[in-house]
């Protein structure tokens, strides 16, 4: 029977665990290194002990509806993207609410986790912390690693040939970035198209000389804002659109969202960007390179074979990799490239389920959605209320799931990642079973934006205030902008609730005849459960 919990990290993952394992009725113990809450969210000018933090500018690029905790709303007069401040804001405003923080021991670093002599009959593990130079031991009956997969930065010098050994300017990583500031009249190449590869070229065309973006491969533009003003999240990421991905051939699929993408600007003009670099783009403050073949003493020499000369410095948008050199080396390579988790989250081979790996996934959505959402349904196991399956059907789920390559094999869809947690947690909710209870939240689920209240309306952890937040989701998400009186007398919301409404019926039956009598040469990918 699993009593005590340990849980590394106090980031958002630790958070939701302790709650989730309070919910349960176990009794957690969270160990932070740092002396506060918030993880890489937590912003410091310092880099003291190696701790990573974003850097001073940052916002969240999913909106608050869609981002937070499934029991406990945004406030209304914060914005829908939030900076770091107002985020960290947020987990305080959690953590006080659930009385979080006297179950976190702070400046307290985890130096091993082990198995005990007879974890194959009591799964229990062996913690040794230190804190403030004295070292302590632990027994705990189940271990919650909340560490995420941002841990390491992955500095790939290797395919950058002449980076360390001709190469006079600065190189740096990411990592080290805060502002903008220290680049002012440099010539910056930032290598890397990611989100923060994007988001630093554009602050960076602001002070320094010149800017370069090398990218070795195409990406796609997603702006925050979508049609009219509404956060793009909450207007793409529905229920109903992801049917449509299920329901439609995937070339068709494909083809919308390229005529989609494109209706903001056209890539193949500008190559690639985020929302506010094509503007930089076209004013010349940033160049956009291919990859680079390798570096001199002053230049870049891209595979295009043109050369940018007295660059500066050089910064690396190249992401991070995870390690958890705290597990013993027997555990730990039983998932050392992430592609041996049941579920995202457990290894299979353990002779007991004692050992849970919190957010080590990327999401098509919000990550702190997905990383509550897999407490949940540990703490659940750890409290006997669910089960996994035998050893040889979890390894069977993850040979079937595998892809060749371990960036991509992370990231994976929101809406389906989250129904398949939830459907294992039994707290998924059914459209066709509230469209005959309550065909005014039916609609909203279906067609509205799939925010994590959804899974607070049935099951074990439901919630009361879990119908009123869905139904009051778009009044939180308009109220910090209406700080003035408009006029504005067009109202179309009755003619929308019934045009859903004849709506919903129609895809409900579609799926389901579909899935049964597939037209000649279909294939079905995985589907929504309506």
């Amino acid at each position: 029977m699993v009593r005590r919990v340990a849980v590394i990290g106090a980031g958002v993952g630790g958070l939701a665990s302790i709650k989730c394992c309070l919910d349960e009725g176990l009794e957690p113990t969270c160990f932070e290194r740092s002396e506060d809450i918030g993880g890489l969210w937590r912003y410091t000018d310092s880099m003291d002990g190696g701790r990573i933090s974003v850097y001073r500018s940052v916002i969240t690029n999913t909106s608050k509806e869609m981002s937070c905790f499934s029991d406990f709303p945004c406030p209304e007069d914060f914005p829908s993207y939030l900076p770091h401040g107002l985020l960290l804001e947020y987990f305080r405003m959690y953590s006080r609410h659930f009385d979080l923080l006297r179950h976190i021991r702070f400046r307290t670093t985890v130096l091993s986790v082990r198995k005990r002599p007879d974890f194959a009959t009591s799964g229990q593990w062996e913690v040794v912390t230190e804190t403030n130079g004295i070292r302590e031991v632990h027994v705990f009956d189940a271990v919650m690693v909340c560490t995420g997969h941002f841990q390491e930065p992955y500095l790939p010098l290797a395919f950058f040939p002449g980076i360390d050994t001709c190469f006079k300017g600065q190189y740096l990583h990411s990592q080290e970035y805060k502002d903008a500031e220290a680049f002012r009249g440099k010539r910056v190449l930032v290598v890397g198209i990611g989100n923060t590869g994007g988001d630093l070229s554009v602050e960076l065309s602001r002070v320094a000389a010149k800017v370069f973006l090398s990218a070795r491969s195409n990406t796609w533009v997603v702006s925050r804002v979508s049609d009219h003003g509404f956060p793009f999240d909450m207007v793409h990421t529905t229920r109903f659109n992801h049917f449509l991905d299920w329901f439609l051939p995937s070339a068709i699929t494909k083809r919308i969202r390229f005529r989609k993408f494109n209706s903001r600007f056209n890539h193949a003009n500008y190559g690639l960007g985020n929302s506010e670099l094509p503007f930089c783009l076209l004013s010349g403050t940033v160049v956009l390179k291919p990859k680079v073949r390798k570096f001199t003493e002053s230049s870049a020499v891209f595979e295009d074979g043109t050369t940018e000369e007295n660059i500066d410095v050089v910064l690396f948008a190249t992401g991070y990799s995870f390690s958890f050199a705290f597990l013993e080396e027997s555990v730990r390579s039983l998932f050392d490239d992430n592609r041996s988790l049941y579920k995202r989250i457990f290894p299979p081979q353990l002779e007991k389920p004692t050992l849970a790996i919190i957010g080590l996934v990327q999401l098509t959505g919000s990550v702190m959605v997905g990383a509550e959402m897999q407490a949940r349904w540990v703490t659940g196991i750890f409290a006997g209320w669910n089960k996994l399956p035998p050893t040889s059907k979890m390894m069977a789920d993850v040979l079937k799931k595998k892809n060749p390559s371990e960036r991509e094999n992370l990231k994976l869809s929101f809406i389906s990642y989250t129904d398949e947690i939830a459907s294992c947690a039994g707290i998924k909710p059914s459209a066709l079973r509230l469209l005959l209870t309550d065909p005014r939240l039916a609609l909203a689920i279906f067609f509205g934006p799939c925010t994590p209240y959804q899974y607070r309306l049935v099951g074990r952890g439901k919630w009361s205030g879990a119908r009123d937040a869905i139904l009051t989701q778009w009044q939180r998400t308009l109220k910090p902008l209406r700080t003035r009186v408009v006029d504005d007398s067009s109202d179309g919301s009755d003619a929308w609730c019934w045009m859903c409404l004849l709506a919903l019926p129609v895809a409900l039956t579609a799926g389901f005849l579909l899935s049964r009598h597939p037209w000649p040469g279909w294939s079905p990918r995985a589907g929504p459960q309506l």
